[in-house]
């Protein structure tokens, strides 16, 4: 399937298709016009890669369950290293979450100084 029918299938842009592909995530063979085609398999591969995109792990993260890609990893039992993954992305996602808090409550104190 070329790139606009795979965007279709999936949900996905094709600049997001192209984005993966250049991560080495999913891959396509050029048609004699120059076109990408995609196996029909990777459809499942893209929706999985949104669902682990979607739970808040980046391309990077993505990339370590690659070997997982094409079977049902909703409903899969999840891998110790994909556990480990997960808790490391919580951690810098926490992080991020306790110093936009910090950042938002010095805001509002500035906000109440002023306006006293």
């Amino acid at each position: 399937m070329r790139i606009g029918e795979l965007a279709a299938v999936t949900g996905v842009s094709s600049r997001a298709l192209r984005h993966y592909e250049g991560a080495g995530l999913i891959a396509s063979v050029r048609a004699d016009n120059g076109y990408r085609v995609y196996d029909a398999g990777t459809a499942v591969r893209v929706r999985n890669i949104r669902h682990l995109l979607d739970a808040g792990l980046t391309l990077t993260d993505v990339s370590c369950f690659t070997a997982c890609l094409d079977g049902d990893m909703t409903t899969a039992p999840p891998s110790a290293e994909g556990l480990r993954i997960a808790r490391e992305r919580l951690a810098v996602i926490d992080e991020r979450i306790a110093a936009q808090t910090r950042a938002r409550d010095r805001l509002a104190q500035a906000l109440a100084t002023a306006e006293a």
